[in-house]
């Protein structure tokens, strides 16, 4: 009986699987690099960049996420994968050199840009993993491509709160020879996963604005996507914010704050890790989903009374676990309850819909922060700091009330 077990494994765990599962990780490194780093980069006497100018730069690397990431998808069916996946890694590891090199802020607009152009090989990544895997591997695939992005976000901060110590371009110079050597790992190893003679042409595909509207017809589904979306653009608010809050109350550096950042990476992947099943099984995914927007409304909430001498350090990383907790509860519930409403033929499609509006969100949250963090004299202030956190709080609110209304109109299946 083992040693059925044991050839399973073997074809599981193959070289290009592991491969791929170290590029959704570099890539994931890189992005968890630049949150602490970029904020303190760009608001030097170098750059004396605004808030507003800020959450532009966090924004345009979204957008650019949002808008080629099909597209890059589409050439990776024609093209093939390897290709692909090899210059777009290239592309992240130029926009890398670009912003720590950068002498100018067009320029770090510019290597933002490209590395969010190129950073949409996220996609493409997914489909390598559905060729390479079989039907009944699938899921298991796609759970390490999961693993991936939280090992990244929790690596990537505490690498930032490292190497941050030797300069802030340090952390971007860094992100810039991963990408170089992961490209030089996939040329030389990596094989192509697409055959050239089995290019289908596809049916007519409506763009991602198109698909996302066209979802909200569905009651239980629109609900969910409109969930999902506010949750995501208040937590990039977040994001952006929370740097700049950190060095007007506290003057931290990149490196305390990219150690409070992978704190949080940390406490997300345990509580998803363990914890939601648990609870999942014992109150539902719809309670959990009310439950985290209400946790996360209630810490965005309370963080701009947090001070130096109003509980310091340690009401910090309690608001912030708290924060961690709610959205390991929020976010993980959403994609549950979608993958309950939805066909399993549509599923792929459901979820591919609901991640565009993320995408979305995630450009759309730091431009609303960096307008609400921008005073008149183009800085932060005790007030602006308010009115961000308060902003994304109420935000919250108004996913758990369209979280109640999903849990009066849900399907039996739903919350069963």
């Amino acid at each position: 009986m083992q040693t059925p077990t044991t050839t399973n494994n073997e074809k599981f765990f193959t070289k290009p699987l592991i491969i791929i599962f170290i590029t959704v990780f570099i890539d994931l490194v890189g992005f968890g690099i630049v949150i602490p780093a970029l904020p303190y980069y760009v608001n030097s006497e170098s750059f004396s960049a605004t808030p507003t100018e800020i959450g532009i730069l966090f924004a345009s690397y979204s957008l650019m996420q949002f808008i080629f990431s099909p597209i890059l998808g589409s050439l990776s069916d024609k093209y093939g994968r390897r290709p692909v996946l090899f210059f777009s890694i290239l592309g992240s590891a130029v926009g890398y050199l670009f912003i720590g090199f950068a002498f100018a802020l067009w320029m770090v607009f510019f290597g933002r840009i490209v590395a969010g152009i190129t950073g949409g090989n996220i996609s493409t990544a997914q489909a390598y993993i559905a060729d390479v895997t079989t039907k009944e591997n699938r899921a298991k695939g796609m759970g390490l491509f999961g693993a991936a992005f939280g090992l990244g976000f929790i690596f990537g901060p505490a690498i930032c709160g490292i190497i941050s110590r030797y300069g802030i371009p340090v952390p971007f110079l860094f992100a810039a020879v991963l990408s170089f050597v992961n490209a030089a790992l996939l040329y030389f190893i990596l094989p192509e996963s697409v055959k050239k003679d089995s290019f289908v042409t596809r049916e007519f595909r409506k763009n991602r604005l198109a698909e996302l509207f066209a979802s909200l017809k569905d009651a239980h589904f629109g609900t969910l996507t409109a969930i999902y979306f506010f949750l995501v653009t208040s937590f990039s608010i977040m994001t952006l914010a929370f740097a700049l809050y950190t060095i007007e109350r506290f003057h931290y550096t990149a490196e305390q704050n990219g150690y409070i950042f992978a704190f949080i990476g940390i406490l997300a992947v345990i509580f998803q890790g363990g914890l939601f099943s648990r609870l999942a099984k014992q109150i539902g995914e719809s309670s959990l989903m009310i439950i985290g927007c209400l946790m996360m409304a209630t810490s965005l909430f309370a963080i701009p009374y947090v001070r130096p001498e109003s509980g310091g350090l340690t009401a910090l990383l309690i608001v912030t676990a708290f924060l961690a907790i709610g959205n390991s509860m929020a976010s993980p519930a959403v994609t549950s309850l979608v993958s309950k409403i939805t066909d399993e033929a549509e599923q792929g499609k459901s979820l591919g819909v609901m991640q565009s509006g993320a995408s979305l969100a995630r450009a759309i949250g730091p431009l609303i922060g960096g307008v609400l963090l921008n005073n008149s004299l183009k800085q932060i202030d005790d007030f602006t700091i308010q009115r961000t956190f308060w902003t994304a709080a109420a935000i919250m609110i108004v996913a758990a009330l369209i979280a109640v209304y999903f849990l009066n109109i849900a399907p039996r299946k739903a919350i069963a």
